[in-house]
């Protein structure tokens, strides 16, 4: 927390003048030998140019009152009238910060005139490590520059004109070694956050209010058991677990993989068969054919041999494998027709009885399924 002091200046006002001098320039100390925390208050340029930076963006001008009586109306009741106004502050280089457009109230003037006030004492904020003006808070005439100090009460009112000065200007004034760390701050939670370089301090807090309503729903800041390191260890352990679970891709396929195989196996079976089933009438019909022509079979066994190659070809092909071609069921001398001269009752009954017995025994069948065979149908 910033310390406040009302400064024992040896300031002595000019009359007439709307200038004022408010602190000087380089190290300065009071009388009674404060500030204690450091060797010295100190002002320099860029001090000065934080403090003329801080004014131009206040909106009420600087007080001047009478004998610092803004700091204790609140607890004396007594009024505290201004003596005067100051807006503008000005550095000049070996001499000060001063006050360049100050107004004085008719009854401040004709006591300065008459040397009845003759030294102004400023009121502000410093660095108790370094001794450098934070912030310039009000003025005060006085014929007692060397005041003992400031008591609590004293303190607890430049508090709260230090809240009121905040209010106006939005923000408390920051020292270059604090304003440094706080450029690292905003740095940092731009990195955390993934936010481009030139967002501003109200995209980070929105984006943290995201992140804070994102980790604790409903609960905001209030929520003091999230702890994001742990938070964050967790999501690692439950990666590193789901990551050791994963299915090896060696060993295992997608279901979807496994259905679309099924499918093309069960397509591709099913074309099969139906080639098997076309190349099984072919080879049926190229093995009774070739059968037929070279008198494996007679004629009046195509049906039968058909039909038991669709019910076994294996036994259809082992039958014709088997049976001896027989010359005469591949034709005649005569082309079918009796000999010249010869009628079919002419036959010599004992040759043909003969040749009957030979083509059962090469067909395998009896003599009277043979006969039935040979017999018209009526």
């Amino acid at each position: 927390m910033p310390i406040f002091f009302i400064a024992r200046l040896s300031v002595e006002i000019r009359p007439g003048s709307n200038e004022l001098q408010l602190m000087p320039a380089g190290p300065f100390r009071s009388r009674d030998g404060r500030p204690k925390e450091c060797d010295a208050w100190h002002i320099d340029a860029s001090t000065a140019a934080a403090l003329i930076e801080q004014a131009n963006a206040r909106q009420t001008p600087y007080v001047i009152d009478y004998e610092h009586q803004t700091l204790t109306a609140a607890t004396s009741g007594h009024p505290a009238p201004a003596s005067g106004w100051f807006s503008k502050m000005e550095w000049r280089e070996g001499e000060g910060l001063f006050a360049i457009d100050v107004e004085w109230t008719e009854r401040a003037a004709t006591m300065i005139a008459a040397r009845e006030y003759r030294y102004i004492s400023p009121v502000f904020s410093y660095d108790p490590k370094t001794g450098a003006v934070g912030q310039l808070l009000h003025a005060a005439l006085t014929n007692n520059p060397a005041i003992d100090g400031m008591d609590d009460v004293s303190i607890a009112a430049a508090s709260r004109l230090m809240a009121d000065l905040t209010a106006t200007t939005g923000a408390l004034p920051v020292e270059p070694q604090q304003e440094q760390q706080m450029d690292e701050l905003i740095e940092q939670l731009r990195w955390l956050l993934n936010m481009p370089v030139g967002a501003t301090t109200q995209d980070i807090q929105a984006q943290l209010k995201k992140l804070i309503d994102q980790l604790a729903p409903g609960q905001g800041t209030a929520a003091a058991s999230v702890n994001l390191a742990e938070l964050l260890a967790q999501r690692d352990q439950q990666i590193a677990a789901l990551s050791a679970n994963q299915v090896d891709p060696a060993r295992f396929v997608p279901i979807a993989v496994v259905d679309g195989l099924r499918a093309d196996i069960a397509a591709l079976t099913e074309k099969v068969a139906a080639h098997n089933v076309q190349a099984e009438v072919v080879t049926i019909d190229s093995l009774v054919t070739a059968a037929l022509t070279d008198g494996r079979l007679h004629p009046t066994m195509e049906g039968w041999a058909r039909d038991l190659g669709k019910s076994n070809f294996a036994a259809l092909k082992s039958y014709v494998d088997q049976a001896k071609p027989i010359a005469a069921l591949r034709g005649t001398q005569t082309g079918g027709a009796a000999p010249a001269g010869v009628t079919p009752t002419q036959q010599d009954p004992e040759v043909a009885g003969e040749m009957t017995l030979a083509i059962c025994a090469s067909l395998g069948i009896s003599a009277a399924d043979y006969a039935k065979a040979q017999t018209p149908a009526a």
